[in-house]
């Protein structure tokens, strides 16, 4: 059977995600849910069907269960093939020992014999954890365009927030003359999104060598990494290949904070966003869950929010994003919030400014987060979180930016 494929994309997503807090306590960063309806994972994996990349290699380690059990097949993205398709790639044993994925670069190095087999001309390698809609196969053909070595995917950002991302400075061709990782005085607004397109030839190369040297320097006791910004990329640079600056200019979220989590979905409440998860033509695949409708009773008030299928409304949901199966009761009020699949609001409980995770339950009288006018002169005021399957108790109160990850 013929297996080569132009294009292969690898798909980065065992990371713990350790910012998110209760959040990814039990499940990888790229599996935590969003909009309603969706996880993280299901952006990368759209995009790669919608732009004509029909193999993908996932790259899982961290709590791998609940997302190696969500991809299964790769059905809902169309990527359950006999010839690609999707394909769940953790870490392995070999003769020489077992071993972790100890970076970005490693990851894909310890997986080469896998894109090997499709012979691809070119690799895509993608993150699991951001919010955003691409095609692909325009930054391909940028890539071949200008007969790059490497081509990474940049979005301008203000320049105070500049200091927070891998920064490329550009010619007036979009050619990278300078990659600074998180500078403290940045020279450009341009941000690496973490999206990378690699002459897999100049990759496997680069790859290779990386691993050589950074066994070679902790054999010696010295500092080693195997990462793609600062090694493959810095590497690239000082041996002047080609490396080109893809822009991109439509909306993309690193949820990698809990406040950015929050945004990322109130953003999906707002009238001007550039998401658009209602376009036909660019659709975001995932699992379904077979609920039944939402119920919405004749008592419940639900002002510019989103309620998934499965939820029973009886109470108050105000500028909020309610996930699928959520039972919110009469006398609850939720409010600039976001409730993850399966949670119960009881009776005469407010949830305001919060993020709740899945399965849990807030018990009547129970009070999580508050507004920042409402916030007290020495309170610091932020997004409270309850973990996944925590129990809040009866007349319990969650502070604003404290974060529960076990009943109280």
């Amino acid at each position: 059977m013929n297996t080569k494929k132009k294009v292969v994309a690898m798909l980065l997503a065992g990371g713990q995600g350790s910012r998110l807090y209760a959040l990814t306590k039990s499940v990888a960063k790229p599996a935590v849910p969003y909009g309603g309806k969706y996880r993280l994972i299901d952006f990368p994996l759209s995009n790669c069907t919608n732009s004509g990349i029909e193999t993908v290699g996932v790259l899982t380690q961290y709590q791998p269960l609940v997302l190696n059990e969500y991809i299964g097949s790769g059905q809902p993205w169309d990527l359950d093939r006999l010839n690609g398709g999707v394909h769940v790639l953790p870490p392995y044993e070999t003769q020489a020992g077992a071993s972790w994925y100890e970076g970005t670069a490693n990851a894909i190095f310890q997986n080469i014999r896998f894109i090997e087999r499709y012979d691809p001309e070119y690799v895509v390698v993608l993150g699991g954890d951001h919010i955003y809609k691409m095609d692909y196969s325009k930054m391909v053909d940028f890539h071949v365009k200008n007969d790059a070595d490497c081509t990474i995917s940049v979005i301008n950002v203000p320049i105070e927030e500049a200091s927070r991302f891998g920064i490329m400075i550009c010619d007036e061709d979009m050619k990278i003359v300078d990659f600074v990782e998180k500078p403290k005085e940045p020279k450009s607004t341009l941000a690496s999104m973490g999206i990378y397109v690699f002459s897999w030839n100049k990759l496997r190369k680069y790859l290779m060598e990386n691993e050589l040297d950074a066994n070679a320097k902790r054999e010696r006791g010295e500092k080693w990494s195997k990462d793609f910004g600062k090694d493959i990329i810095t590497s690239m640079l000082r041996d002047n290949q080609r490396l080109f600056a893809y822009q991109f200019d439509g909306y993309w979220k690193d949820v990698g904070t809990l406040e950015s989590l929050w945004e990322a979905n109130i953003d999906l409440l707002t009238q001007n966003t550039k998401l658009d998860l209602y376009d036909r033509n660019w659709r975001i695949y995932s699992r379904n869950n077979n609920m039944p409708p939402q119920y919405i009773g004749d008592e419940a008030i639900v002002v510019d929010s989103m309620i998934a299928e499965g939820s029973i409304i009886n109470g108050t949901v105000d500028f909020s994003v309610v996930f699928q199966g959520v039972t919110v009761e009469k006398d609850a009020v939720v409010k600039n919030s976001i409730v993850m699949p399966g949670t119960i609001i009881r009776s005469g409980a407010v949830v305001e400014y919060a993020i709740i995770g899945s399965d849990s339950i807030i018990e009547s009288g129970a009070k999580i987060g508050k507004g920042p006018d409402e916030a007290a002169e020495d309170e610091k005021w932020g997004i409270a979180v309850v973990g996944n399957n925590v129990t809040v108790s009866e007349g319990k109160y969650v502070a604003p930016k404290q974060i529960i990850g076990e009943n109280i």
